[in-house]
């Protein structure tokens, strides 16, 4: 039996119908794991879902959620665990980008609106899958991982992205406590920080043999990375693989990061 078989597992991910989370849930499905989609647009669930099973996921389980509604997570998580009766593994994953012409320049409305789903959506989320994987332990079924996706923008100092990078860092941090306070019920808790990724929105663009040669020429492996690069660390943070790795963040950027320019 591989050390990343994820058979009787159910993995849910926000934004999970498409880029980043899909990716995540398409590296669990192909080691077994039944999955749980949580996302705001859910038009294509039945192409998502057949994609899924075909990969090798035994139950795929959709639900329209907003993220930025606390409310309708906790509503989410109840209706997955009623009809999975679990959860395993959850990457809290949904978010929007935006860059503002500079910090000085950037909007009340704009600067809650990205925290409202980057930070907040995403705290709802962790908040949700903690209460239950704690009380799974306390019945004597300990155990569980909590992923939440993470960006470059941590590290680098990005004009106009200000608001993006502190929620980001923000998480990477509550990550961090979560770890702390998680240990005792067996639950790990850790960060997913992707470098750039060509998903559908960039690769369908009209500068996207641009985009790639710019991230070819500053990423030491000489490429940008593809959302098929996600699937393998996916499956190792959901398994047992990284049963004692736990409080970290996981680079996975082509080596990006550690360039000097």
């Amino acid at each position: 039996m591989s050390i990343f078989d994820l058979t009787g597992k159910v993995v849910a991910a926000t934004g999970g119908m498409s880029g980043i989370g899909l990716a995540f849930l398409q590296g669990c499905a192909r080691q077994g794991a039944s999955v749980a989609i949580l996302d705001r647009k859910v038009d294509q669930a039945a192409n998502v879902r057949a994609r899924l099973k075909a990969l090798g996921a035994p139950i795929v389980h959709v639900e329209r959620c907003d993220v930025s509604d606390d409310e309708a997570v906790d509503a989410a998580f109840i209706s997955i665990i009623g009809a999975m009766d679990r959860i395993d593994c959850v990457f809290a994953n949904a978010g929007v980008s935006h860059r503002a012409p500079s910090f000085i320049d950037l909007t009340n409305q704009d600067y809650h609106r990205l925290l409202d789903i980057n930070l907040h959506g995403a705290f709802y989320t962790l908040r949700a899958a903690a209460r239950h994987m704690k009380s799974r332990a306390l019945g004597g079924d300990p155990g569980g991982s909590i992923v939440a996706c993470g960006s470059l923008s941590i590290y680098y100092g990005l004009p106009g992205m200000e608001h993006y990078a502190a929620a980001k860092a923000a998480l990477q941090a509550a990550i961090k406590g979560l770890a702390v306070e998680m240990g005792p019920y067996g639950v790990r808790a850790n960060m997913l920080v992707p470098g750039f990724i060509m998903t559908g929105l960039t690769g369908g663009s009209s500068k996207a043999q641009e985009i790639a040669e710019h991230f070819a020429k500053i990423t030491p492996l000489g490429r940008p990375g593809d959302l098929s690069d996600i699937e393998g660390p996916a499956a190792y943070l959901a398994s047992d693989a990284s049963k004692f790795q736990t409080g970290d963040t996981m680079v996975i950027d082509g080596g990006r990061r550690v360039r000097n320019a």
